[in-house]
């Protein structure tokens, strides 16, 4: 069903500082209420917040500029910009998480029940369609690598997933030729123990059901898909004037069009988006090879390891994938062209396939229920000749950008950390909060890991077609840690500064491996990188061995990131503006997730502090008033990683004496930015060079 516009709304202009005339954040005042009564003091605090806005005088507090605000407060309506900032095309995985993800840091509102249309009460606005009458039923996409889930932890959308999605922690081989019978010539563990994740399994779950989880979150914060509206094409009449998005409504049957600052396509291989970028097409190859693929009901078969992801190969029928998938059902790709005993249909025809699949499995029996879906492909590996249009603000994602096989379960997962890593850089840029050189980056890092998975591709792809266990088995192994997510790495640019002589696991452009400590303030265990849920946020973390020798360290450090003498205090003083006129909607689940405890003391930054001082040694007054502040993310590490038997520390940073402190600095998207070491009796000002360089490179 399409979106319904809102009648119009019109407030009295309300200062960007908020504390002397409304609650200092309606998130915190929720969350202490009890929670049988959340529900209710929404709706009573958003109808007393209209009332406030009424009565609030346009004068700004003391110390808060105008400069860059129209009457209403507004960043953007005053350099007249279109009230749609960001317009989303397609409304699969990939269009889901930018809709959802740390977008969602921009994408708010206080006025809940207006948030469909409006991203906030200054017009503000995004839209997200999609050419699809409804949400996927059948096939398409199926498995989460584990990178993946870990990013789905990290927003606290995991748990719905992990329970009803089926895990794969091994992999078969089987093959056949015209003088040995089917059999089994090896048996893999998946992800090893050298690929160090804290989920080492595929998790096998329909695309509509990861689908469901951003829409059923997104419809609490008011967001719902513009459905049954296909994209046609964009135009602009200059770089910086607004895009016009012209799209044909198929229930109104007629063509309209709106304006939007920024337009991202998540439209798919064939992508309208990608067509209307001038210069933009598909450079690589579509190879010969056909396959079919079947979602079918309960198997009725002897074969051994239907629940396991299963190779196998047949000298003379070609080779099949078995994936055990959710609700008892069962995945299989077939190969169509590679049969020494007849040729391949023009067309196709599921029963065709059906019956391939028999051949290539015999002796063993095939039978099954049903078929809940069925399609036939052809394999390609190709990339976009650019991501972005020459302006930065016309964007691709996903299957718009890059094309493979899904064999290796890479599509989904890589489109939807594409628009991961769109996402928190298009929040930074439209509240004016960082340089352009930000969103360059995107595609110099997304680019680089489509290429990456193109070039992994054509040899799977080749290896798995020519029945080769071993080749396959090898490639597998040379290539698992990038499979996984966890190493799929990003070359330097002005995110991402390697560290000179690094001791420990760490690398700029890589991932927080796991790493296990102890929450100070209630003792709780915690997987480190788990525990800051990621709200949009970049995180600093201080590993101290020894606070009180760091004492004056961290005093000065602290202080000075939080003054106006550094681009982190001016950063953090201009985030609050933003997010006081583009807030974020306060819902049932933050209730649980408690977001006020890492953004007290910084929208833009969480500060964490990492020692290996005993609970009995160190007090959390002996932190700097900064880190106090961040008492939720003060942790000790004395919890010994189950992967490596090292601390946290150890593994991450390597051997640290007590007269050193470092200093980690981790992306909104969880990778590692920097990483120094310093000397905490000399070193102070150091430090606050080095931090005031790194952020000063892409942040106003």
């Amino acid at each position: 069903m399409s979106q319904q516009e809102g009648p119009s709304r019109s407030y009295s202009p309300i200062s960007p500082d908020l504390s002397a005339a409304l609650p200092d954040d309606l998130g915190v005042q929720l969350l202490k209420a009890p929670f049988k009564r959340t529900l209710d003091h929404v709706e009573a605090q958003q109808k007393s917040m209209k009332r406030s806005r009424a009565q609030v005088s346009p004068t700004m507090s003391p110390g808060i500029s105008n400069e860059g605000l129209d009457a209403n407060g507004d960043h953007l309506a005053a350099s007249g910009l279109p009230p749609e900032v960001v317009t989303i095309v397609g409304a699969g995985p990939a269009g889901l998480m930018l809709g959802y993800g740390p977008l969602t840091c921009l994408l708010a509102a206080r006025d809940i029940d207006t948030y469909s249309s409006n991203l906030s009460m200054y017009g503000i606005k995004a839209k997200i369609i999609d050419d699809r009458d409804d949400k996927t039923s059948t096939g398409r996409a199926d498995g989460l690598q584990p990178k993946t889930i870990e990013t789905f932890r990290q927003l606290r959308l995991a748990d719905s997933l992990l329970r009803k999605g089926v895990r794969i922690y091994d992999i078969c081989f089987w093959s056949s030729t015209m003088t040995t019978p089917l059999h089994r010539t090896g048996r893999e563990i998946h992800y090893p123990s050298q690929v160090d994740v804290k989920d080492p399994f595929i998790l096998l779950v329909h695309q509509g059901m990861v689908e469901d989880i951003f829409i059923d979150d997104m419809k609490q914060r008011g967001v719902e898909v513009t459905r049954s509206s296909p994209f046609l094409k964009y135009t602009s009449s200059s770089p910086g004037a607004p895009i016009d998005v012209i799209f044909e409504n198929k229930n109104a049957k007629s063509v309209e069009s709106f304006q939007t600052r920024y337009l991202v396509g998540c439209d798919g291989a064939h992508s309208n988006v990608r067509k209307s970028i001038p210069g933009a097409h598909m450079e690589g190859e579509n190879s010969n090879s056909k396959w079919g693929v079947l979602d079918v009901g309960v198997i009725e078969t002897d074969f051994p390891d239907l629940w396991s992801k299963v190779v196998i190969h047949s000298e003379t029928s070609g080779t099949v994938l078995c994936i055990p998938r959710e609700r008892n059902m069962t995945r299989l790709y077939i190969e169509l062209d590679r049969s020494l005993q007849d040729s391949v249909p023009v067309e196709a025809t599921q029963d065709y396939v059906m019956k391939k699949a028999q051949q290539i499995m015999a002796p063993y029996t095939l039978r099954w229920t049903s078929v809940e879906w069925f399609s036939v492909y052809k394999v390609g590996q190709r990339v976009a000749s650019t991501f972005t249009d020459s302006t930065e603000r016309v964007f691709i994602t996903g299957d718009a950008g890059h094309t493979h096989s899904p064999k290796a379960a890479q599509g989904m997962n890589t489109s939807m950390h594409d628009t991961f890593n769109l996402s928190w850089k298009l929040n930074l840029a439209i509240r004016g909060l960082a340089k352009p050189s930000l969103l360059v980056t995107y595609q110099q890092e997304r680019r680089k890991i489509a290429q990456d998975l193109i070039n992994f591709d054509f040899e799977h792809a080749a290896a798995f077609a020519d029945g080769d266990s071993k080749a396959l088995a090898q490639n597998f192994a040379t290539n698992v840690g990038f499979i996984s997510g966890v190493g799929a790495h990003y070359a330097s640019n002005v995110l991402t500064i390697p560290e000179q002589a690094p001791r420990g696991t760490l690398r700029a452009g890589e991932l927080m491996v796991p790493a296990t400590v102890t929450r100070y303030i209630d003792a709780n265990p915690v997987d480190i990188q788990l525990d800051i849920p990621m709200l949009g946020q970049f995180r600093i973390y201080f590993f101290v061995p020894d606070i009180h020798l760091a004492s004056g360290f961290l005093h000065a450090v602290s202080s000075h990131v939080m003054s106006t003498d550094s681009i982190l205090g001016r950063a953090t003083i201009a985030a609050a503006k933003s997010y006081a006129v583009m807030n974020l909607p306060t819902v049932e689940a933050d209730i649980f997730m408690q977001p006020s405890r890492y953004t007290g003391a910084s929208r833009l930054f969480t500060f964490a502090t990492v020692t290996t001082m005993a609970k009995s040694e160190v007090e959390i007054s002996d932190l700097s008033p900064l880190l106090q502040k961040s008492r939720w993310t003060f942790y000790l590490d004395d919890t010994k990683t189950s992967s490596s038997g090292m601390s946290c520390t150890e593994k991450w940073l390597g051997p640290m004496r007590d007269d050193e402190v470092a200093i980690l600095n981790i992306r909104p998207d969880g990778y590692v930015g920097s990483l120094k070491r310093f000397n905490p009796q000399t070193d102070s000002s150091m430090a606050c060079e080095w931090l005031n360089t790194y952020y000063g490179g892409f942040l106003n």
